[in-house]
């Protein structure tokens, strides 16, 4: 048995923000959507995917964490191309990595990275 992909579910109170964000500035597709109006959504872009999920609503508060970790090939080339919306980053880690952070409408934490050497 192999474990091929995971998917993360990132929860938010507005769809319609969530949307916007995920297909405008971020470039993702949409795959698929649930709900009328639309309520959930999976998201595409090259070889990532994200579900959003606004039927249960935001969680309480704002992640100081990450909610998701997106690995890519340039991640100098994405914080040029997401410009303000990086929150912090690029840097360096002490694990070897080279990341940036984002945070999505609804406050979710998302890291995008690649190995730094």
């Amino acid at each position: 048995m192999t474990l091929t992909s995971s998917i993360p579910v990132l929860r938010v109170a507005d769809y319609p923000a969530a949307r916007d964000f995920w297909t405008g500035p971020m470039g993702f597709t949409i795959g698929e959507e649930g709900g009328d109006p639309p309520r959930f959504g999976i998201f595409h872009k090259d070889k990532a995917t994200v579900f959003v999920d606004a039927w249960q609503g935001a969680d309480a508060a704002p992640a100081p964490n990450w909610r998701a970790y997106f690995h890519c090939d340039d991640v100098d080339a994405l914080a040029a191309e997401l410009g303000p919306l990086v929150d912090t980053g690029p840097r360096d880690t002490v694990y070897g990595m080279r990341e940036i952070e984002v945070l999505d409408p609804a406050g979710n934490r998302l890291c995008f990275g690649q190995d730094a050497d």
